[in-house]
């Protein structure tokens, strides 16, 4: 307290113009109404920046819980369009007389670790046999196809990434319906090979390329890039360079894909693997 006292003693008079100073402001802004509206409007104007600085603080604070609840949302929606259900009938009048029943079914996820700058890259999600993951599901985003699930544990399951050597994934060419197979070779993040594709086919750059009814994993028609160079210089088949649409390196939530029907097509194929 008494060095309190001493401050106060030692800047009097600069305090005493301080308060000299406010007062004369305050006389001058209650008497004056160009004054007056002058302030109010000033004040108005740093009151209303700082609510909005304060607005854009909460919701930065609340994206993560947003980000989430769309995810869900989204999840949801996915489960309703037509491309993730079968048709339970032999009859073939299918808009009056078919029963549609739900084939692929959708379960958000966060991406807690993930890598992109390795030969052989896995993501890791925070969902696990508890939440009913599985090996083998399917791993897509809002943009295209993510991986496979490779391990599971009970809160957690780890993906490989479309960016992984032995990743393989049965890639439909839209707009004429030829089958090849994308793989990644380990030269960029942004870009794999589609193999397999005869020269035969007509190919153009920009030609959109989206997941064939060849995987029990993945439905059919999920993005997975476009063609972005064509080589036919050497064999049969063309060297096809594809732009991913997936951008591997900004990954938030992804989505696991149960095929409800996987199981007994595997059973059915099975024996005809063994057979080649």
């Amino acid at each position: 307290m008494r060095n309190l006292f001493i401050l106060l003693w030692k800047y009097n008079f600069f305090l005493l113009f301080l308060l000299l100073e406010g007062i004369c402001s305050y006389l001058i802004v209650q008497n004056n109404n160009f004054h007056h509206a002058s302030f109010i409007n000033s004040t108005n104007k740093v009151a209303a920046g700082i609510q909005s600085m304060v607005s854009e603080i909460t919701e930065y604070i609340s994206l993560s819980t947003t980000n989430d609840a769309l995810s869900r949302e989204n999840a949801n929606f996915r489960s309703f369009m037509p491309d993730v259900f079968y048709i339970d009938s032999v009859q073939k009048k299918i808009r009056n007389d078919s029963v549609y029943k739900q084939q692929y079914t959708f379960m958000t996820a966060k991406v807690i670790n993930n890598s992109t700058n390795r030969r052989n890259n896995y993501l890791t999600l925070n969902r696990g046999s508890r939440q009913g993951v599985e090996p083998e599901m399917g791993v897509i985003s809002s943009q295209g196809v993510v991986g496979i699930v490779k391990d599971v544990s009970e809160h957690f399951c780890s993906v490989i990434s479309v960016l992984h050597k032995d990743a393989r994934i049965s890639t439909k060419i839209k707009k004429n319906g030829y089958i090849g197979s994308l793989v990644w070779e380990g030269n960029n993040a942004e870009h794999a090979r589609l193999k397999d594709i005869p020269k035969h086919v007509k190919l153009v750059i920009g030609d959109t390329l989206v997941t064939s009814s060849f995987s029990a994993i993945f439905p059919e028609g999920i993005m997975i890039g476009v063609i972005s160079t064509v080589d036919s210089k050497t064999g049969d088949f063309y060297t096809i360079d594809v732009k991913l649409s997936t951008d591997f390196s900004n990954l938030s939530y992804v989505y696991l894909v149960t095929n409800v029907l996987k199981e007994e097509q595997q059973k059915l194929e099975e024996p005809i693997a063994h057979d080649r």
